[in-house]
């Protein structure tokens, strides 16, 4: 079997902040409720260079209004504590809620980063919402379209990006230091796992790309992306350890089998609804948190294809 040489470099980094002898990234994070969401400044203790993983702008769909509310609590920490913002990461083009990666650019500056797949999530998505020529589906909407295995610098912390499809074709994990950034590939042990329903989403390969982080050291710090509450539990929780998710997350600890998660998984997505916020967030995300581009009138809209997403 081929040596997996970026999984095994993202074990090392682990492991040499796990033995004192490199210092771990310092993590804050912002959840934000009505989207479930989970946004996480990541910084460097030695330089106090800093990452935003996964931000959010507010929207709210029944006015069509948005927001800076969530991004502004962010601006004011980096501020509060001396940050000079190198990267805003996104995991994935998410269908649940809206970035606010070109706002917090505007005011902290930073290269947009997102994984390279993007190109075959603005393939797929722009025939649905039929966006034309004026779309560009190269990733030019991004500063950096990062690969599986690429690495950034964050001040002194190395950032290793591991592709890890399944929940879409796109989606990123990122591994800095001892902190491991999941975005959709998995949710707290007693939540389980995203849905692989979506177009260019596959069950199959998100049990793989699951298994291939699981590999990552026990003492691995988990991020991520969403919290939903599960049963039985009356408080949101967005961080854990690997040991907790391979021992104990429910779809897809050590002892299920691929075929028993492809089962479950697609199983359960046929009884799922569409998130709510899944048109208005793609049209926002494919094309880096940009809105689309003003109409004759000067104002923006965003398109309701009618029986696409069924």
């Amino acid at each position: 079997m081929e040596t997996d040489t970026h999984l095994q470099a993202a074990i090392a980094g682990v492991k040499a902040v796990v033995s004192g002898a490199k210092p771990g990234p310092i993590v804050k994070a912002f959840f934000d409720e009505p989207t479930f969401t989970a946004t996480y400044v990541v910084s460097d203790p030695t330089t106090s260079k800093a990452a935003i993983v996964d931000s959010v702008l507010d929207f709210d769909q029944a006015s069509g209004c948005t927001g800076y509310a969530s991004a502004d609590a962010v601006i004011a920490y980096v501020q509060s504590e001396g940050l000079a913002v190198e990267w805003l990461l996104e995991t994935h083009a998410h269908a649940d809620h809206l970035s606010a990666a070109p706002y917090l650019q505007e005011k902290l500056g930073g290269k947009l980063a997102i994984g390279a797949e993007i190109v075959t999530v603005q393939k797929m998505f722009g025939k649905i919402f039929n966006e034309g020529t004026r779309f560009e589906r190269d990733g030019s909407q991004f500063n950096v379209l990062l690969n599986d295995g690429n690495t950034l610098q964050i001040g002194e912390l190395e950032l290793i990006a591991l592709h890890v499809p399944g929940h879409t074709p796109a989606d990123m994990a990122y591994v800095i230091g001892d902190a491991l950034f999941t975005g959709d590939t998995m949710f707290m042990p007693d939540y389980g796992s995203a849905r692989a329903d979506f177009p260019g989403g596959n069950a199959r390969a998100l049990y793989r790309s699951v298994r291939r982080l699981m590999q990552l050291p026990d003492a691995t710090r988990v991020f991520l992306c969403h919290d939903y509450k599960a049963p039985n539990r009356d408080h949101f929780v967005w961080e854990t350890t690997m040991l907790a998710e391979r021992t104990g997350n429910v779809h897809l600890h050590k002892d299920v089998s691929e075929d028993e998660f492809v089962t479950m998984r697609t199983q359960r997505d046929a009884t799922l609804g569409m998130p709510k916020l899944i048109l208005p967030a793609i049209q926002v995300n494919m094309r880096g948190g940009h809105l689309p581009e003003p109409e004759d009138n000067g104002e923006v809209y965003l398109k309701l294809p009618l029986n696409v997403l069924r």
